[in-house]
């Protein structure tokens, strides 16, 4: 399970902007927001006949191989870092 996201974002003229977020608490604190999320996942599933263990276990899978994950958006002069760990 990823621990720490970095997020930096690259102003023009400006200085870059530097966030650590903690995963933990952030996932603590939107845990009941994740029980709705996974209940509609499971009514999702049952309508469109999806295994439910099957799409939970890849849903698990992808959250997962998130460590080491990085997202490079750049647009013009303005650009967003994610590293995830």
């Amino acid at each position: 399970m990823p621990q720490l996201v970095t997020v930096k974002v690259h102003r023009p003229d400006r200085r870059p902007i530097r966030l650590w977020v903690p995963v933990l608490p952030v996932a603590l604190v939107l845990f009941p927001v994740v029980v709705l999320v996974v209940l509609a996942a499971i009514v999702a599933c049952v309508v469109f006949r999806i295994g439910v263990m099957r799409a939970l276990g890849t849903g698990w899978r992808v959250i997962s191989a998130l460590p080491g994950a990085r997202f490079d958006i750049e647009q013009d002069r303005m650009a967003v870092l994610v590293a995830i760990r």
